[in-house]
């Protein structure tokens, strides 16, 4: 059956058809429509667009760029790939609008996308309350409708690729093949063989209190595109049953805030470069470090970016921005993005050394920082206080992601002897735990029957004659991976496929079960043969569809969507009582807990 109708051929050229009209032509074989849809092809054609319009900016060609730029938003293609990523390929996003739409059927999908079109009118968002990690405060989000986020997404697949070409080197938040573990990498670099003062850099509220006016002059947009970003900022917030308006800030929540949130500062590191020379800014989001030998030197800088930052309506929290030296002081070292990177002083037998040979006399180590080590010990406390009547399985299940997601982020720095501490101290709250459980045994008792041996180790687990055994896992079982940072102002949008590829086998993020299957299949997915993108799920699926057989022959990496596909065509030819709930697999619930931990800095 061909996946696409007469009727919607026509909008291919450009001929205008209603969604009404469409769903009446296919009727009930829509849905085969939409999953035989050549999703291969299509994601081929818009990046191959977004290639051009990234190289065409690289080369100064403006008025190409824009033009290239309305031909992707007004793409089919583009439109369909934007609504996947919309509905299918955002895990565990799926807040709803004002509408109170949380997901579309493949009619529906299908529907938006031929309705998916910039005409300069957005609708007011959601305001939702989401708790601050550190902080007793709160952080205000803006849910946009299923209709606006895709619109949004569909112009940030247009901007995106432009700004990339322009962004500078040293700028690594909310950008594509880039990370927290790049920015850390990058002050490493710069301080390794050289201590140097840092100023470390917070903006008050950033995304709340940008400028429009100001932001949407910098967009460098086409005017359509300019005044549908316009429409998104002055859409308003409506908040218990009351619409009220939106005059400054990108709310957050929306797909295309994090990108207008990097437009808004892009100039800062020039702004500073530009008297200073030497000086090295690494930005990360709304968080910023600036490295210099000469303290009054940041102290200027410090005065040129409250003067820069003025003008786009934005001030620095004075509160958590200082000045730290890496080596000398009474508080040597500073946090950033969740870290603590400070040099020390050792013997010469311990002391780093200079590509000419000679002794350093000091050591750069980047450590997890205290005040996170503090929250995460805090909240393996919480879990263990409230499980005291639960099963140890459930107990074991709701500590596992924490633990592996906490380690896998920093995993990249000196986190060994802080990994061995924290599985002492929670190997402590778990005796307790049992010890309230069975006051009349001994300790003995208990350790008898909650702890069991576990290949090389005595492990908190369930008997292994349980036939649903689970064991809980350790710090120290992540191995320290160091980062290789990202290469000058590189973007997956160069199209070096072997170069992305290679890299996304070798991130922090990718658990090593993963970066092998990767390795194994060349970066590439065996269902529809693409290689995997930056922003891509990515989930390792069982062959024979059977989850007890884990060996590495039976294990594969696929997109997520692909992934659904094929467990809806296993289920289908399995009897109704033998159909497994889809369930999350452990990667998935790994990198939730990952992107939870990068919000603790």
């Amino acid at each position: 059956m061909p996946w696409i109708c007469r009727r919607r051929a026509g909008v291919l050229k450009g001929k205008a058809v209603s969604q009404r009209s469409c769903a009446k032509t296919q009727g009930p074989a829509l849905m085969v429509a939409w999953q035989d849809i050549p999703w291969k092809k299509i994601q081929r054609h818009v990046f191959r667009l977004q290639k051009r319009i990234y190289r065409a900016t690289q080369h100064g060609q403006v008025r190409i760029a824009r033009k290239l730029q309305q031909l992707l938003v007004k793409s089919w293609y583009a439109r369909l790939l934007a609504v996947r990523r919309v509905t299918q390929d955002n895990r565990g996003k799926h807040t709803a609008g004002i509408d109170g739409v949380k997901s579309l059927s493949p009619r529906q999908r299908v529907g938006l996308a031929t309705a998916l079109h910039l005409d300069g009118t957005a609708t007011p968002l959601r305001r939702t309350w989401i708790p601050k990690r550190g902080s007793s405060e709160k952080r205000p989000l803006g849910i946009p409708t299923q209709h606006d986020r895709a619109r949004q997404t569909l112009v940030r697949q247009a901007l995106e690729p432009a700004w990339e070409a322009k962004l500078a080197p040293h700028t690594y938040g909310f950008r594509p093949g880039r990370s927290c573990w790049d920015a850390i990498e990058a002050i490493f670099q710069r301080i390794v063989f050289r201590p140097q003062y840092a100023l470390k850099v917070d903006i008050a509220k950033c995304f709340d209190r940008i400028c429009h006016t100001a932001l949407l002059a910098k967009t460098q947009a086409s005017p359509g595109i300019r005044r549908q970003i316009k429409a998104w900022l002055k859409a308003g917030i409506m908040e218990d049953g009351h619409l009220v308006p939106s005059t400054a800030g990108t709310p957050q929540g929306g797909t295309i805030s994090p990108l207008l949130a990097l437009i808004a500062l892009h100039g800062m590191d020039d702004a500073i470069t530009d008297v200073y020379p030497q000086a090295r800014v690494i930005a990360y989001a709304d968080d910023c470090v600036v490295l210099h030998e000469d303290r009054q030197v940041l102290e200027h800088c410090q005065q040129l970016l409250m003067t820069w930052l003025a003008a786009i309506g934005l001030t620095l929290n004075e509160a958590k921005s200082h000045i730290h030296h890496t080596l000398e002081g009474d508080q040597p070292g500073f946090d950033f993005l969740g870290f603590h990177i400070r040099q020390y002083r050792v013997s010469k037998h311990h002391s780093g050394y200079h590509p000419s040979g000679r002794r350093l006399g000091f050591k750069t180590l980047i450590k997890p920082a205290k005040a996170n080590i503090q929250a995460h010990l805090a909240e393996l406390g919480r879990i263990i206080q409230r499980s005291k009547a639960r099963p140890q399985s459930t107990l074991i299940r709701q500590l596992n992601p924490l633990i592996r997601g906490w380690a896998s982020y920093y995993r990249t720095g000196v986190s060994q002897a802080v990994y061995g501490r924290l599985d002492h101290l929670l190997w402590e709250k778990l005796r307790r735990w049992a010890y309230r459980r069975h006051p009349m045994q001994s300790v003995a008792w208990a350790l008898k029957r909650y702890w069991h041996q576990r290949e090389t180790r005595l492990a908190f687990a369930t008997p292994a004659t349980d036939p649903d055994t689970v064991a809980l896992r350790t710090h120290s079982e992540v191995a320290i991976t160091r980062h290789i940072k990202v290469r000058g102002n590189r973007s997956p949008y160069d199209g070096d496929w072997v170069y992305w590829s290679t890299r996304r086998g070798r991130h922090p993020s990718v658990s090593p079960r993963l970066a092998t299957l990767l390795t194994r299949q060349h970066g590439c997915c065996p269902s529809c043969g693409l290689c995997f993108h930056h922003d891509d799920c990515i989930e390792i699926d069982h062959i024979d569809g059977d989850r007890r057989h884990a060996r590495e022959s039976n294990l594969q990496a696929l997109h997520g969507h692909c992934h659904d596909a094929k467990t809806r065509e296993h289920r289908e030819y399995l009897p109704r009582g033998k159909r497994d709930k889809p369930q999350d697999t452990e990667e998935r619930r790994d990198a939730k807990v990952s992107r939870a931990v990068l919000e603790q800095r």
